[in-house]
């Protein structure tokens, strides 16, 4: 079930949102249990054998946890660990376990076969979430083990299948206030972030998929490319993910909030960023947090020189490539991002001993830094997509050829060669010069009239107030709830009229 799909938008979320309705004001305390249902629910629509793992591992872990927070001392780091390397093993099997036996049977001449196995949807994302537990639990950072929060926690339906990766400190009290019915939803906020994601995904993401698959299919394939498709394909896909992800996040954030729960935020324009260390502060927020509290710090992170720093990022990020998916691609892609940041924190090191505040930047220094991380970052992404090593190099040899005739700038394989451009450029100005969507909600509001909306023979003078307190005012939420639902009702039918897409982040 797609959060673009007329299924999701018409049928599953209006039955969710009044059972969560009546159900809070009849009985309270069932709500969480609602959510829990309906949540298991929508994860077991693709596939049944998929909700059975999911049951399990989130048994398995509340167990676990429990049983830590019990015990002292040595008995309970051994328990942690234990815990650790179990959901690891759980992970590895189905979503790397074919990847290492390929890999074996090239090295060692053997032909090892296992059954294709089937991959659980967001199971990268569960298990790290799950691991975090742990980690809490065993510092005692945990206080509530409420066996229905602890399932809603993990399988709450907005964030389920591609995150964000969530901290049981985050989630907890606020499920708390759920069963006392001291949370409000914030059904007109919801909306408006709900409908902001999902144009960014049936309009834009998708918009220019066809594009990039039409690049990366042709290098898969070993067709000739010229050096205006290799980067058309490249551009594109750098947008593309930005995009559907990006969308994704705030539409897990939209529908959240619509049960009066909050996410944290998952994005902060990243292709603004100044440099690769900016650009980890804004992209995937919550997998960077996770991949710094998790990985880099219990290495050792910046406490042991210099040297030792530079390895802990380069296994951090290596590691981080690898969660992403079971493929030399996305190893290499992490190690790339390690060499970024290695190179990255060397130069501002050197900077400091010139003396400068590596903190101040000229106009034009961001502007240059700006177009550096992208372009590193642009060429990272060929690996990330590229589906054979090969094809990524090949890619990024086109790429990184100096363009000798008109031929290397021609357009064969793109229909609409002008529409591509026009697409391209359009998603760049998006993507660096307009806010972006908590810039939207927190600005000011931008008619420049003053607004008036006669709620309940009430009018009331909306100039001086910013869009977040708008939504928050009642009346006026429900002017917005007006406006919202035919918007998000004639994007989900342009998602319709195609195919209708998965978030690229389904796939790990």
């Amino acid at each position: 079930m797609l959060f673009n799909s007329y299924l999701f938008i018409c049928i599953f979320l209006p039955i969710t949102l009044i059972g969560f309705w009546l159900l809070g004001r009849i009985l309270p305390r069932l709500v969480p249990l609602w959510l829990v249902v309906t949540s298991l629910f929508f994860y077991g629509w693709w596939n049944p054998a998929y909700l059975v793992l999911l049951i399990i591992s989130v048994g398995a872990n509340y167990l676990a946890g429990y049983t830590i927070d019990r015990q002292v001392g040595e008995v309970r780091k051994i328990l942690t660990v234990l815990s650790i390397v179990a959901n690891l093993a759980f992970l590895g099997y189905y979503k790397y376990a074919n990847f290492f036996v390929s890999n074996f049977n090239n090295v060692l001449g053997q032909n090892w076969t296992i059954d294709q196995i089937l991959l659980p949807l967001g199971i990268s994302f569960f298990v790290f979430t799950q691991i975090a537990f742990l980690v809490d639990v065993y510092q005692g950072k945990v206080k509530e083990y409420n066996f229905i929060n602890y399932v809603l926690f993990i399988t709450f339906f907005p964030q389920l299948i591609a995150g964000p990766v969530l901290h049981h400190h985050q989630m907890m009290p606020q499920f708390k206030e759920l069963q006392e019915k001291k949370l409000q939803p914030e059904m007109a906020s919801g909306l408006v972030i709900l409908a902001i994601g999902l144009g960014k995904k049936v309009l834009l993401a998708d918009g220019i998929v066809n594009y990039v698959n039409v690049i990366f299919d042709a290098v898969k394939e070993h067709v000739p490319i010229t050096f205006a498709e290799a980067w058309l394909g490249a551009l594109a896909y750098t947008l593309q993910l930005y995009f559907d992800f990006s969308g994704y996040s705030d539409m897990a954030i939209g529908l959240s909030l619509m049960f009066g729960i909050t996410l944290p935020v998952n994005f902060n324009s990243p292709y603004k960023a100044v440099n690769i260390i900016d650009f980890w502060r804004r992209w995937h927020i919550t997998l960077s947090n996770f991949l710094r509290d998790y990985l880099y710090i219990p290495l050792g992170g910046n406490r042991h020189g210099e040297f030792r720093r530079q390895i802990n990022l380069m296994l951090t990020m290596l590691l981080g490539g690898f969660w992403h998916g079971a493929g030399w691609t996305f190893i290499i892609w992490g190690g790339l991002h390690g060499i970024y940041l290695t190179l990255n924190h060397s130069w501002q090191k050197l900077r400091k001993s010139w003396g400068h505040d590596i903190k101040e930047v000229s106009f034009w220094g961001r502007i240059g830094g700006t177009l550096l991380t992208f372009f590193a970052v642009t060429i990272a992404w060929v690996f990330f997509r590229a589906e054979t090593l090969t094809g990524a190099i090949d890619m990024l040899d086109k790429m990184l050829q100096i363009p000798t005739s008109a031929a290397d700038l021609s357009l064969n394989l793109i229909q609409t060669p002008r529409e591509a451009v026009i697409w391209v450029i359009a998603l760049l100005g998006i993507a660096w010069l307009l806010p972006n969507t908590q810039e939207i909600i927190e600005s000011k509001v931008m008619f420049s009239e003053v607004i008036k909306v006669k709620a309940k023979s009430i009018l009331v003078d909306l100039s001086h107030l910013s869009i977040r307190d708008i939504l928050k005012h009642q009346e006026i939420g429900y002017f917005w709830i007006g406006s919202m639902l035919p918007i998000i009702i004639l994007v989900t039918m342009i998602a319709e009229s195609q195919i209708v897409k998965e978030f690229i982040y389904f796939n790990f």
